[in-house]
C-alpha cells in the first residue's frame, strides 16, 4: 500500500470507530457527525462512497438545480473542490439531487439522504428540503477524509426535518448601519445553519434605515443619509429567499420614533423639530394619534408591504413610554373621546389600526410581548423577548408566539467574562445557555404547544457598530440556536454538541465567516499567596479542557486543579479538541506588578441594577477603541479581595465619556456621589462603598489630550489583610463621567541600600 492511501484508510477507520462509539455512548444515541444542526435521524452504516471531479451531480429538473449547484458552489469555496452539474442520468458513481413531488411523507422541509458504495441521493417533496438536504450533504463532504481531490463520503440513510418552522435571526440596521453586501454574508452564513427568518430591525430612534418614496426625508433626514434603496432591499429579499429565508421588517411604532419624528415634526406629540437621537436608551418620543399620523402609516406600510412578500410585517410596540400620552390635553381628550381609559389601551387601540392597515394587504402583525398590554389584536403574532411568560400567555389567548428571551436569545449580550470581548452588555449569554434554551417548556399545556411558531435570536447593535463585531457576536451561538430550531429536543446533547462544533469553525474560516474566539480562551484567576506565590486557576467558559507549558516549552499538560506557582513566571495556555488548539496560545505573565493591577474587566460593578453596558470611548471612527464596564445608574466598580498587606498607595487610571444614554421612566434611578471639590474626587473605600475612605484625590478638570488621566493617592490607613474595595468618582455623570481603566496597587519601596 501506499502511504497516502494507508492515511485515508486510518482516517476513514477513525471516523466510523469514533461515530460507533459516540452511537453507543451518547446520552441520545446518535452518532456523531460532522454535522450542525444533528439531523432527526441517522442510520450509520459500513463503507464509504469515493467522490472525485469525474463524479457528475445530477439534478432532475430545473426545481433542483439550484440544490445542486448551491452544493458544488458550496465545496468550491470550502475545499476548492469542483464538481460538474448535469441534467444527464448516469449508471456510473453519481450524486443525485430528486424532488418527489408526489412523496407526501416529508414536510416542506425535510429532505432524505442515502449515500451507498455507488451512489448519493438527496430527496425531498419540496424545494426547501432539498436545499437543506445539500446544506448537510456539504457539511459532510467539506469535513469527510480526503486523498487529494478524492473524497469520502460515509455510507448512512437520514431522515430530517426541522423541529420548528421559525428559526429566526434579527439584525438591528436602525442603530448601526451594515452594507448590502454584509447583509449577504449574514443571508450566506444562516443558510449553512438552515436558519430561515431574518427579521430586518429598520427603524428606530438612532435611524430610518428603508426608503419610503412618497416620504423622502424619512431616509434623508431620519437615516442621516445612510439607508437601503427599495432597489437594494428588493435585492436583499431575492437573495434571501435564493436560500429558503424569508426576510421579514420592522417598523417600530408607536415608540422608538424619534427618527421619522426628527423628519416630519407633526408625527410627533410636541409638534416641534428633534435631532435624530445619538443616544442609546429608551426614549420618550412618541406617534401621535392624529387621522393625519395614521394616513401618513398607512401610506408608509402600503410600500413596505410591496417590498416585503413575507405575510409577516413586525411592528414594534415595544418600550413605548408613555410619558407624553399622559402629559398632552389633546392626547388626553382624544381618548375620552374615543372611550380609552388608559395609556395601555390607547397603545392597543394604536396598535389594532395598524392591524387593519396590514390585513388590507394580506399581512400579519407581529409586536413584541408589550403589545400584550391593552389587549391583543386579532391575529397578532407575540415575540416574546422579556422571558417567555409572554409567549405563554399569548398561546393561552389562542395567539401564534415567537420564543426570543433575553436570558437566552440576546446576542448583544456578551458570551464570556473574557477581557477580549468587544463592546455590549456583560450580562453573559454563553452559548451553553443558547443551547440549553427550550422553546416549549413543560408548563405549557400541552394543546397550546402548537402555537409555538419557534424561536429567534436578536442581534442589537447600539453597542456593536462594527460588521465585524455583528459577527463576534453572532458566531459561534448561531450554531447552537439552529440546533434548538432544528433539532428533536430527545437528540439535543451539549457534549456531542462540543465535539462536532471544531469542524464548523473550520468551516467558518474555509468560508470567511467572523466568529468569536473568545467562548474558546482560556479564563484566569490569581491569588497572591505568601512567600512570592501565587495560586492560578485556570477554566475554559464553552466546557473544552485546559492545557497548559510553563517557559514556553514544547511540553502541554492538562490542567486538574489551580497551580501553586513562584512569581516571575510565564505561562501559555490553550484549550484543546481532538488533539489541536482551537486558538492560538495566549500567554499570561506573572510579575508583581500584573498581580497588583486589575483592568476594567477583571473588576465587577457595585450595583448591577439596571443597564450595565461593555461601552466603547469616544474615539476615532476606525480603529481599535478602549472598552470599560459601566453600571449605567450608578458608576462604581468593584476589587474584591484585593490583597492590601504592604500596599502604601492606589494608583487609577481613568477615561472621559460622554453620558449618552436615555432612562425613560428610570431617570430617578440614577445616582452619583456629591463632589466635594471643583471637579470631583476619586473616592476609594474599605468594603463595601459605605465603608471608611481608603484613599482620595481631587480630580482634574478634564482629560488628558489622550483621553485618560492618572491619579495617584496615598493610603488613609495601612489594612493588613485582604479586603474588598470599593472605587467610584464624585460628581454628577452628566454631561461626562469618569469611568475606571485600570486600578493598580503598590507597595513601600525601601530605599535602596548605600554603597
Amino acid at each position: 500500500m501506499t502511504q497516502p492511501f494507508l492515511h485515508i484508510l486510518f482516517s476513514l477507520l477513525l471516523f466510523a470507530v469514533s461515530a460507533s462509539a459516540s452511537a453507543q455512548t451518547s446520552a441520545v444515541g446518535q452518532p456523531v457527525l460532522p454535522l450542525i444542526p444533528m439531523p432527526s435521524q441517522v442510520h450509520l452504516e459500513t463503507g464509504t462512497f469515493a467522490t472525485s471531479p469525474k463524479t457528475p451531480v445530477i439534478y432532475q429538473d430545473q426545481a433542483a438545480r439550484w440544490a445542486a449547484d448551491y452544493f458544488t458552489a458550496l465545496l468550491q469555496r470550502s475545499s476548492g473542490i469542483s464538481l460538474h452539474t448535469t441534467a444527464l442520468p448516469s449508471a456510473a458513481p453519481a450524486i443525485q439531487f430528486n424532488l418527489l413531488s408526489a412523496d407526501s411523507t416529508l414536510p416542506a422541509e425535510g429532505y432524505r439522504i442515502h449515500i451507498s458504495s455507488d451512489r448519493v441521493e438527496v430527496s425531498a417533496s419540496h424545494v426547501q428540503g432539498l436545499f437543506y438536504g445539500a446544506v448537510s450533504l456539504w457539511q459532510l463532504a467539506a469535513a469527510g477524509p480526503r486523498q487529494g481531490s478524492v473524497m469520502h463520503l460515509p455510507q448512512l440513510q437520514i431522515e430530517d426535518a426541522p423541529r420548528f418552522r421559525w428559526r429566526g435571526y434579527m439584525l438591528d440596521s436602525a442603530r448601526n448601519f451594515q452594507s448590502v453586501s454584509d447583509i449577504k454574508r449574514l443571508l450566506d452564513a444562516m443558510a449553512i445553519h438552515k436558519l430561515n427568518v431574518f427579521h430586518w430591525h429598520l427603524t428606530d430612534d438612532q435611524g430610518w434605515r428603508v426608503q419610503i418614496r412618497k416620504y423622502p426625508k424619512l431616509t434623508a433626514v431620519g437615516g442621516l443619509g445612510m439607508f437601503y434603496s427599495q432597489a437594494q432591499i428588493r435585492e436583499i429579499v431575492h437573495y434571501a429567499a435564493q436560500r429558503n429565508i424569508m426576510v421579514v421588517p420592522e417598523i417600530d411604532l408607536p415608540g422608538h420614533a424619534t427618527a421619522a419624528i426628527a423628519a416630519y415634526p407633526q408625527l410627533g406629540i410636541e409638534g416641534r423639530a428633534i435631532p435624530v437621537s445619538n443616544q442609546r436608551g429608551i426614549h420618550n418620543n412618541l406617534f401621535n394619534i392624529e387621522d393625519s399620523t395614521f394616513a401618513f402609516l398607512a401610506d408608509v406600510l402600503t410600500e413596505v408591504a410591496e417590498l416585503f412578500p413575507a405575510p409577516y410585517i413586525h411592528i414594534g410596540g415595544d418600550e413605548a413610554v408613555k410619558t407624553q400620552w399622559k402629559a398632552s390635553p389633546r392626547i388626553q381628550a382624544q381618548m375620552r373621546t374615543l372611550g380609552i381609559q388608559n395609556e395601555a389601551q390607547l397603545q392597543s387601540w394604536f396598535i389594532k389600526r395598524l392591524e387593519t392597515m396590514l390585513e388590507q394587504h394580506g399581512k400579519r402583525l407581529i409586536g413584541w410581548d408589550e403589545i400584550l398590554e391593552g389587549g391583543l389584536p386579532a391575529s397578532a403574532t407575540v415575540m416574546s423577548w422579556r422571558g417567555t411568560e409572554g409567549g405563554f400567555e399569548a398561546a393561552r389567548q389562542g395567539h401564534d408566539v415567537i420564543m426570543s428571551p433575553t436570558s437566552a436569545m440576546y446576542l448583544d449580550y456578551l458570551q464570556t467574562a473574557s477581557p477580549n470581548e468587544p463592546a455590549g452588555r456583560p450580562k453573559l449569554v454563553p452559548l451553553a445557555s443558547v443551547y440549553a434554551f427550550e422553546p416549549v417548556p413543560e408548563a405549557l399545556d400541552t394543546s397550546l404547544r402548537g402555537h409555538i411558531l419557534g424561536l429567534q435570536a436578536n442581534m442589537w447593535t447600539g453597542d456593536t457598530r462594527t460588521f465585524a463585531g455583528v459577527e463576534h457576536n453572532s458566531f459561534p451561538r448561531l450554531a447552537a440556536v439552529a440546533e434548538v430550531g432544528w433539532t428533536p429536543a430527545s437528540n439535543k446533547n451539549y457534549d456531542g454538541f462540543l465535539q462536532r462544533l471544531p469542524t464548523l469553525l473550520q468551516r467558518y474560516r474555509e468560508l470567511g465567516i467572523g466568529y468569536a474566539k473568545t467562548p474558546f480562551e482560556v479564563l484566569t484567576e490569581t491569588t497572591l499567596l505568601p512567600q512570592q506565590r501565587v495560586l492560578v486557576t485556570l477554566q475554559n467558559p464553552t466546557g473544552y479542557p485546559v492545557y497548559y507549558r510553563e517557559g514556553r516549552s514544547n511540553a502541554w499538560t492538562a490542567y486538574q486543579s489551580p497551580l501553586d506557582l513562584h512569581y516571575p513566571a510565564a505561562l501559555e495556555l490553550a484549550t484543546f479538541a481532538n488533539g489541536t488548539p482551537l486558538t492560538s496560545p495566549q500567554v499570561l505573565e506573572l510579575t508583581q506588578a500584573s498581580l497588583l493591577t486589575r483592568s476594567n474587566a477583571q473588576l465587577s460593578v457595585c450595583n448591577a441594577e439596571g443597564p450595565v453596558l461593555r461601552m466603547e470611548d469616544d474615539g476615532p471612527p476606525q480603529g481599535a477603541r478602549a472598552l470599560f464596564n459601566v453600571a449605567i445608574f450608578e458608576p462604581c466598580w468593584l476589587w474584591k479581595l484585593a490583597p492590601l498587606q504592604g500596599i502604601t498607595s492606589i494608583q487609577v487610571r481613568a477615561g472621559r465619556l460622554p453620558y449618552l444614554f436615555q432612562l425613560g421612566d428610570e431617570e430617578s434611578k440614577r445616582v452619583f456621589l456629591p463632589a466635594k471639590t471643583a471637579y470631583g474626587e476619586l473616592d476609594i473605600r474599605l468594603d463595601s462603598c459605605s465603608g471608611p475612605i481608603l484613599a482620595t484625590a481631587p480630580l482634574p478638570a478634564a482629560a488628558d489630550a489622550d483621553g485618560f488621566i492618572t491619579v495617584s493617592a496615598p493610603l488613609t490607613q495601612t489594612p493588613s489583610q485582604t479586603s474588598d474595595l470599593c472605587i467610584r468618582f464624585s460628581g454628577d455623570t452628566r454631561p461626562a463621567m469618569w469611568v475606571l481603566d485600570r486600578i493598580s496597587l503598590h507597595p513601600h519601596t525601601p530605599p535602596a541600600p548605600e554603597n
